[in-house]
């Protein structure tokens, strides 16, 4: 029988620390292997979708970590390109987790309170 494969934790990740690593166990990313694997951008929408509030800082710096660069070399066109798929995986976050009730969220779908901006 072989043996386990030996796990890194997220916080080996440069520009991750403890309360990143939190923030991943919470949304269920309990390595470094299995966040390296899922990526960026499946990565950040589980932490939203465990509740995490989005901030576009926090999702670049967690793409830059995972190219081993540091938190602060995104610029330019690639910053603007980030930028984008930030906004769109906040964008498919579901309304209860932007701070909404599962009533205020049936409410929206049904059109009778007005949507919150983000």
């Amino acid at each position: 029988m072989p043996s386990p494969v030996p796990s890194s934790p997220v916080s080996s990740i440069p520009n991750l620390g403890p309360a990143s690593e939190a923030a991943f166990a919470k949304a269920g990313i309990h390595s470094a292997e299995e966040l390296r694997a899922l990526g960026a951008d499946e990565g950040y929408r589980r932490l939203l979708a465990a509740g995490t509030q989005p901030h576009f800082i926090g999702y670049y710096v967690l793409v830059m970590g995972l190219q081993g660069r540091p938190w602060n070399d995104c610029q330019g066109e690639e910053k603007k390109q980030l930028r984008a798929r930030f906004d769109a995986l906040k964008a498919a976050i579901p309304a209860k987790t932007k701070g909404r009730s599962d009533l205020e969220a049936a409410l929206d779908a049904l059109g009778v309170i007005e949507r919150r901006k983000s």
